[in-house]
Formats: structure tokens, C-alpha cells, sequence
């Protein structure tokens, strides 16, 4: 499976039988967070405005008449990809499934997209938290990191405590699982998590 380097630690995978819708939903998901992740820059980057605030705005369309348009719409096209996906097991478009016109697809990409797909759902993650804890957007968030790291960073944010204390967790987390592995007895399987 593409992008699969053994870390589970919520056994999400034990289940064999829904690893693959899984797998689907993940890229599914990343494929969402890389078209919105190049969104947010380019609006950043023109200064069309405050992504955060684009769905408070008045448009053309009042909302009852974008949502009746948007949900049928996306209703229809989810359930195509679905159907296409239950037959072929790979998600595609416009009845291609999987969705390759230019016929690239190939291992080596497969695991690219994967790993591109993770790194948009962190950077939305980012951008979302930069967001709530700045209100600024990327591009000027980034902007005022360059000009003064030391004073301009998620550690002297209003968000600095939390940080510090996520960034020790997961640094020492895996220090623990692999002193765990080598040293504890190897026939129980270690379960940080209980479920």
C-alpha cells in the first residue's frame, strides 16, 4: 500500500477489511487539502482577502440557492466516484476509474501523492491554526516569522504553552515506544492507546 511506513498507532489498519476504504478516504481528504492549501496561497498572494471569512461574504448567489445547486451537484459526483470506486477499488472521475488520462500513473506517483496529500492536510492545518491564534494568512504569517524569527514563531504565540508541550510529547513519544519495543517482552503487544 502506498505510503504505508508501519506507524499506526491508533491500529486504524488491524481492520482489513476497511483499510481500503480507508486508504481511499485519506487521499480522498489530501486531494481536498491540496486544492485548498494552493487556494489559500494564491488568495494570500493576490490579496483577494481573508480566507477565513470567504464563506461570511456576500456573492452573486445568496446561499439557499448555492446550497440547492451544491448539493445535488456534489451528491451526484460522490456517488459516481463511490460506485466507480466499489467496482475497480481506485477513486476517478467522469467514468475513468481510476482517473490517469495522461497515463502516468505508476507506483512512484502513487506514493508522491500520498505524501503530498499528507503535507496539505498538515499545511491546512497550519494555515486554519494561524488563522484562529494570528488572524493573518500564510503568506503574511510568514512574512513576519522572516523579519524576527526569535519573537515570531508558535512558541512565543498565545499558543506557546500548548506547543512546547506537544512538540516534547511527540518528540519523546517514540523514544518510549522503541524502548518499549527493545526491552519489554516482545510477545505482548504494546498499546499506548487501550482501545
Amino acid at each position: 500500500m502506498a505510503g504505508d511506513y508501519g506507524f499506526d498507532p491508533l491500529r486504524l489498519g488491524t481492520n482489513k477489511e476497511v483499510l481500503p476504504y480507508y486508504a481511499e478516504a485519506e487521499l480522498t481528504n489530501g486531494r481536498w487539502a491540496m486544492m485548498a492549501v494552493a487556494g489559500i496561497l494564491f488568495t494570500d498572494l493576490v490579496g483577494a482577502g481573508d480566507w477565513w471569512t470567504a464563506g461570511a461574504k456576500e456573492y452573486s448567489l445568496d446561499t439557499k440557492t448555492q446550497l440547492a445547486v451544491e448539493i445535488p451537484v456534489m451528491a451526484v459526483l460522490e456517488a459516481m466516484r463511490v460506485k466507480g470506486w466499489e467496482k475497480t477499488g481506485t477513486s476517478g472521475a467522469f467514468g475513468m476509474h481510476p482517473f490517469d488520462p495522461m497515463g502516468m500513473a505508476s507506483d512512484e506517483k502513487k506514493l508522491k501523492e500520498v505524501k503530498n496529500a499528507r503535507l496539505a492536510m498538515v499545511a491546512f492545518l497550519g494555515f486554519a491554526s494561524q488563522a484562529a491564534v494570528r488572524g493573518m494568512g500564510p503568506i503574511e504569517c510568514l512574512k513576519l516569522h522572516l523579519e524576527d524569527p526569535g519573537h515570531n514563531n508558535i512558541f512565543t504565540s498565545a499558543v506557546g504553552p500548548e506547543a512546547t508541550v506537544a512538540c516534547m510529547v511527540l518528540g519523546i513519544t517514540p523514544v518510549i515506544l522503541e524502548a518499549k519495543k527493545a526491552l519489554g517482552d516482545n510477545d505482548e503487544e504494546f498499546r499506548p492507546i487501550p482501545w
